[in-house]
């Protein structure tokens, strides 16, 4: 592995590792079930989302080698734990790229309706993760490069999207009186992990902390900066589209609609780009930090041997990129956008309780080394966190918690079928 990904770049990775799909294609979905107050659940998540930020942030400070929520939690609380979260998010990586995928082609289909079904939607779905995973296997550098790009092409649309969008919001259906059904513990809970997958990925940023220079600084640094840029950004673009779109809630591309409505199909075209770039960018990111997560999981023994080899010409686990990018493109084919979003969610859910209780653990066994990057509130802010993703959990479909058990069995049997780690004699 090479150390190659500055902090600019980091940051890059972290916007795009979060600012994907969920911000284009989750106002409806959360206005239907929220109503006006999708803008308060919208800065809510993102201020829970900021609590658990908070901890990966903290945790990061303790190391500089590759693992993330996996090595948090093998060094908190045992092997198994480490195991089963870098398990399970790794799953998590593959319901993630195929929901990326399936939301490039609903974007894609407003002004190609092909995307939308049949062979013109699996050409966008395996075209996408294709060509992710090959500029991914050819090196680190390139990958987080391109993140740098797409950042910039993701983010310009959204906020002239909120410049202009802002002067013509009507107030009244962007807060007024909520339907009853709104209200219900239900939907809200379903609202909330919705919600949270448009704030999701971000712990995945430390995983590849084998190639980043001075990860114990930048990673806390590139964490911070993007959930406040990410939160103002959401807030606004919630905002917008509920004031601006009378039938928010039955739209499948709800900004692209929106900005046509108030600015004509011009800006709508710009938003549909955007949202192509940004669910690439948030693609890219998770086809470079996924199969860091199966690379460390075959290097600590779990899995063939042969997935935890590094090209010996592009320093990147080739094979590890290549299993997870046929592993995303089967699952592609057998989900939409929000079901799978919530799947996902389930299964991060576990490593963020995992990650909030290591800080708990890491800080008595550790403290803070001097210099390092201090954690506002101190041992309230992983207690907050850790109490708020378990009731989130707690608001999970019995069948999503049923399809993550049985996951986490399979992997107790990879667990028990462990080899000896590569490197050790």
């Amino acid at each position: 592995m090479l150390r190659a990904v500055g902090r600019w770049q980091i940051l890059g990775l972290s916007i795009n590792s979060v600012v994907g799909s969920g911000v284009y294609l989750l106002p409806a979905t959360a206005f239907a079930l929220l109503g006006p107050f999708s803008v308060w659940g919208v800065l809510l998540a993102g201020a829970t989302v900021g609590l658990l930020v908070l901890c990966y942030a903290k945790a990061a400070t303790y190391f500089d080698v590759q693992g993330g929520s996996a090595l948090y939690a093998r060094e908190a609380f045992g092997p198994f734990a480490g195991f089963q979260v870098g398990w399970t998010i790794w799953l998590t990586r593959i319901a993630t790229a195929a929901s990326l995928a399936n939301g490039l082609a609903d974007a894609l289909a407003r002004f190609w309706p092909a995307a939308s079904s049949g062979g013109g939607r699996m050409a966008v779905i395996a075209g996408s993760l294709l060509a992710l995973a090959a500029i991914n296997i050819a090196g680190v550098r390139q990958a987080a490069q391109l993140s740098l790009w797409l950042v910039a092409g993701k983010l310009l649309p959204l906020l002239l999207f909120v410049a202009i969008g802002v002067f013509h919001v009507d107030l009244q259906p962007a807060f007024g009186t909520p339907a009853p059904q709104a209200l219900d513990p239900r939907r809200m809970g379903e609202a909330a992990l919705l919600l949270l997958f448009a704030y999701a990925g971000f712990e995945n940023l430390s995983v590849a902390a084998s190639e980043f220079h001075s990860p114990r600084r930048n990673v806390p640094f590139a964490l911070v900066a993007m959930i406040v840029l990410v939160t103002a950004v959401y807030a606004g673009v919630q905002l917008v589209a509920q004031g601006t779109l009378p039938g928010l809630a039955d739209s499948t591309t709800p900004l692209a609609d929106a900005a046509a409505a108030f600015s004509g199909e011009g800006l709508a075209l710009l938003v549909t780009a955007g949202a192509a770039l940004s669910i690439l960018g948030t693609g890219n990111a998770t086809m470079l930090l996924g199969p860091r997560f199966l690379h460390t999981l075959a290097s600590d023994g779990y899995g063939p041997r042969v997935l935890a080899h590094v090209d010996r010409r592009f320093h990147t686990p080739a094979l590890a990129i290549a299993v997870q990018c046929v592993l995303a493109l089967t699952r592609a084919r057998s989900g939409s956008f929000v079901q799978l979003a919530l799947l996902s969610m389930v299964t991060r859910l576990l490593a963020y309780m995992t990650t909030a209780g290591s800080v708990l653990v890491l800080q008595r066994r550790h403290g803070d080394a001097p210099g390092s990057w201090r954690l506002p509130g101190g041992a309230l802010v992983p207690c907050a966190a850790l109490a708020l993703s378990l009731a989130m959990l707690l608001s999970a479909r019995p069948e999503h918690l049923l399809a993550v058990a049985v996951a986490m069995g399979v992997g107790c049997g990879f667990y028990l079928l462990r080899r000896r780690p590569a490197g050790t004699n």
